[in-house]
């Protein structure tokens, strides 16, 4: 005669369920992450203002290489030598010196956008990413600010600007964003309102300062 199997205990159930959401949250914090975020943005915009095939990767280059690409590779190779702790900069002094980086990255790209005489949009664009980086490696001296949820927001605010209604769906990856990593427990809810919040008024400032109509 077979036995059936043990009841599951609610215990159980709920560790299942909360490891799940902590999943669920890993897998959005990975690829909303703020590199990735950024390099989707600009695919759309180089799209958006290249004459041509070989224009539209000429803008695709210069904009993703001080905005995602070289960036990116700069952390991994920080992580690689053991330089920060783990990937997210989760320390707080360790980000502080990171985004003096990033700094120098954003503010070189917006330079050579200016030199090569790219589109409005483009320099406008990685203007509000050079602005948005100065603040978060000030107050990153004192407080964690979450970049994923400024790296969410800032492509969604521009696109909502630029496109109207068509994007406004995909706002809902704002607060879905915001609640991993504050389950994550990389932030807490002040510090992704805050990173929603930098994102929105950067973006919306270069705009209306470079005149960037609608598409």
């Amino acid at each position: 005669m077979l036995e059936e199997p043990a009841p599951i205990s609610p215990a159980v159930v709920l560790r299942r369920r909360r490891d799940v959401y902590r999943d669920l949250a890993r897998i959005l914090s990975t690829i909303f992450n703020p590199f990735l975020t950024a390099l989707a943005l600009f695919v759309i915009l180089a799209h958006a203002r290249a004459t041509d095939t070989l224009d539209f990767w000429r803008l695709l280059f210069l904009t993703t290489f001080f905005t995602s690409l070289g960036p990116m590779l700069y952390v991994f190779w920080l992580y690689a030598t053991d330089r920060i702790s783990d990937l997210d900069m989760s320390v707080r002094r360790e980000r502080e010196t990171v985004f003096g980086a990033f700094v120098v990255f954003y503010t070189l790209g917006t330079l050579v956008l200016w030199l090569t005489h790219a589109p409005k949009l483009l320099i406008a664009s990685m203007a509000g990413y050079t602005l948005s980086t100065v603040v978060v490696q000030y107050i990153t001296r004192y407080w964690k600010i979450s970049t994923h949820a400024l790296g969410i927001t800032a492509p969604l605010v521009a696109l909502t600007l630029l496109y109207g209604r068509q994007p406004l769906p995909f706002l809902i990856l704002i607060p879905m964003v915001c609640w991993a990593r504050m389950y994550l427990r990389a932030h807490d809810l002040l510090q992704v309102v805050a990173g929603a919040a930098l994102a929105t008024f950067s973006v919306a400032f270069f705009f209306w300062a470079f005149h960037v109509v609608t598409l």
